[in-house]
C-alpha cells in the first residue's frame, strides 16, 4: 500500500496539474502532492525498518535499506523544492519570463520527474531502471527548455542528446546483462532483469560478458552522473533551466543516477571477483573531481559555478564507492545525503539571488548580505558547507573518504587534496564578494522562501557534530549490503 502511494500521488499529481496548472493556486496543489509522496515516503521506510527487505508486485519491486534511504532523500528534497518554486516561480510570472501555460507544464513535468526518480529506485527489474532513467530525461529535457530562449532550447538538446546517447550505451550493457542471466536461468530466464535473482547467481555469470557490460552501464549511467568525460551537458543543463529545476537535478538526478551504476558494480564483482569495476570508479572519480575543480576558475554564471561543483563531489562519490569496504561505502552514503541537501538548498538561495540582482553573472551581484540578510547568510553557510568546512556533514564524509584512501589508496590523496583545495579557493573567492559589499539590491515582488534552505542547512549541520544511532545503523546496513 505504502509503495503504491509513494508511486501513485506524484503520477496522479502530474495528470492532475496537467489539467488545472494554470490555475493560480496550482502551486499549492503541487506542495501538497510533494507533501503526501514524502509522507508515503516516510511510511515505506519504517515498514523497511521494522519488517526488512521487502520484494512486492511480482517480485518487480524490491526495497531494502539501500535504496530507501535515497528514497526519503528523494521524496524530502522534492518536498522542499515545491516549496521553494513557490515565491520563485510566481516572481518569474512578476518579471514576465513566465506565462501560465508554462507553468502549467512546469509543475505537471515536475511531479512526472519525481514519478521517474522514485520507480527508477524502488523497482527490481534493470529493464524498467532504464527506462525510468530515459523518462526522466525526456521530463528534464522538457523543465530545462522551459523559458523557450534560444539559450535553453540549445542546453535542452545537448542534454537530450548527450544523455540519450549514455542511455544507449546503458541499454546495450542491460542486453549483455541479460544474455550472460539467461545462459545461466534457462527455464527461468524471465527473471534475468530482476536483481535480486541476479544477485543470488552473480557467482555463476560469465565474468566476460558482465565485465563489458559494466563498462557500457558506467558509461551510460555515468553521463546521467555527470563524470568527466560526459559532463558537457550539466552545466548548460543547470545555468539556462528554472532554478528548481537545478535543485533537483542535483540533489536527485545525479544520485539516482550513482545508485544505479553501484547496483551494477555489485553484481559485477561477485561475478568478476577482481577489481575492474572498483577501478574504472576510482578513475572516473578522481577525473571529474579534478577537472570539475579547475574549471571553476573559469566559470562566471553562478549557476554553472554551482554545477561544476555538484561534479566534483559526485566524482568524490563516485571514487568511494569504487574503493568499497565498510568505511568507504558509509562515507559515500554519507555524502550523497549531505551533498543533496546542501546543494539544493544553495540554488534555492542563488534563485532568489541572481532575481534581486538581475542577473546569473557574479562580477554583478554584490552586497547579499546587506540587501537580504536571510539570502546572504543563507547563500555563505550553504558555500562554507558544501566547501567542507568543519562542523558540517560534507566535512565529516570527506574526512572519512580522505582517510580510507590514505589506508588503502595513498597514491590517489594528494590527487583527491589538489582536487578539494583548488576547488575551495575557487568558489570561497567568488561567493564572498557576492555576499559581502555595500550595493543595495531590488526587493523581490514575493518574499523568498528560506525556510527549506535553513532546515536542510541544518540537518547537514546535525550530521556532522552527530547521527542518529538509527540513522547510523542504517547507513552501515546499506553500506554492507553494496559490499
Amino acid at each position: 500500500m505504502e509503495l503504491l502511494l509513494l508511486l501513485g500521488l506524484p503520477l496522479l499529481g502530474s495528470l492532475l496539474l496537467a489539467l488545472i496548472g494554470r490555475r493560480a493556486w496550482a502551486p499549492e496543489v503541487n506542495v501538497l502532492m510533494s507533501a503526501g509522496t514524502f509522507a508515503a515516503g516516510v511510511w515505506l521506510t519504517a515498514h523497511v525498518i521494522a519488517h526488512g527487505p521487502m520484494l512486492v508486485w511480482h517480485e518487480q519491486f524490491f526495497i531494502d535499506p539501500f535504496n530507501v534511504f535515497l528514497v526519503i532523500l528523494t521524496a524530502f528534497i522534492g518536498l522542499t523544492t515545491s516549496l521553494f518554486s513557490r515565491p520563485y516561480l510566481r516572481t518569474e510570472e512578476h518579471h514576465g519570463r513566465l506565462n501560465r501555460r508554462q507553468l502549467r507544464l512546469y509543475h505537471s513535468m515536475f511531479q512526472l520527474f519525481m514519478f521517474t526518480m522514485l520507480l527508477a529506485l524502488t523497482t527490481n527489474n534493470m529493464g524498467i531502471l532504464w527506462v525510468a532513467m530515459e523518462a526522466a530525461t525526456l521530463t528534464t529535457v522538457l523543465l530545462v527548455s522551459l523559458y523557450r530562449t534560444p539559450a535553453s532550447i540549445e542546453a535542452a538538446w545537448k542534454y537530450f542528446i548527450l544523455c540519450g546517447v549514455g542511455l544507449a550505451q546503458a541499454l546495450f550493457g542491460t542486453i549483455l546483462l541479460y544474455f550472460a542471466a539467461e545462459k545461466v536461468l534457462g527455464n527461468a530466464g524471465s527473471t534475468a532483469l530482476l536483481w535480486t535473482h541476479l544477485n543470488e547467481i552473480k557467482g555463476q555469470l560469465e565474468p566476460t560478458v558482465l565485465s563489458l557490460a559494466f563498462v557500457f552501464m558506467l558509461v551510460g549511467y555515468g553521463t546521467k552522473v555527470g563524470l568527466a568525460p560526459l559532463h558537457n551537458w550539466l552545466p548548460d543543463a543547470h545555468a539556462e533551466g528554472p532554478t528548481p529545476v537545478s535543485a533537483v537535478l542535483s540533489g536527485l538526478l545525479l544520485n539516482v543516477a550513482l545508485y544505479a551504476v553501484v547496483r551494477c558494480k555489485v553484481l559485477v564483482e561477485g561475478s568478476v571477483r577482481s577489481d575492474l569495476a572498483g577501478d574504472l570508479m576510482m578513475g572516473f572519480g578522481l577525473l571529474s573531481l579534478v577537472l570539475a575543480a579547475f574549471l571553476l576558475w573559469r566559470q562566471k554564471d553562478i549557476k554553472r559555478l554551482f554545477a561544476y561543483s555538484s561534479i566534483e563531489h559526485m566524482g568524490l562519490a563516485t571514487f568511494a564507492f569504487g574503493m568499497g569496504g565498510p568505511v568507504a561505502n558509509f562515507a559515500a552514503l554519507l555524502h550523497m545525503t549531505v551533498h543533496s541537501l546542501t546543494k539544493s538548498s544553495l540554488f534555492f538561495t542563488v534563485g532568489h539571488a541572481t532575481q534581486q540582482a538581475g542577473t546569473q553573472v557574479m562580477d554583478k551581484i554584490h552586497g547579499l548580505i546587506t540587501s537580504n540578510p536571510t539570502v546572504g547568510w543563507g547563500l555563505m553557510l550553504g558555500t562554507l558547507a558544501i566547501l567542507g568546512m568543519p562542523p558540517f556533514g560534507v566535512f565529516t564524509s570527506e574526512f572519512l573518504i580522505l582517510i580510507t584512501a590514505m589506508r588503502d589508496h595513498p597514491w590517489a590523496s594528494p590527487i583527491l587534496l589538489l582536487g578539494l583545495g583548488v576547488a575551495f579557493a575557487a568558489i570561497f573567492s567568488r561567493v564572498q564578494a557576492m555576499v559581502f559589499g555595500e550595493t543595495r539590491l531590488p526587493r523581490l515582488p514575493h518574499p523568498p522562501a528560506l525556510v527549506p534552505v535553513f532546515a536542510q542547512l541544518a540537518l547537514v549541520l546535525m550530521l556532522g557534530l552527530y547521527i542518529p544511532p538509527h540513522l547510523a545503523t542504517w547507513y552501515r546496513e546499506a553500506a554492507r549490503l553494496i559490499g
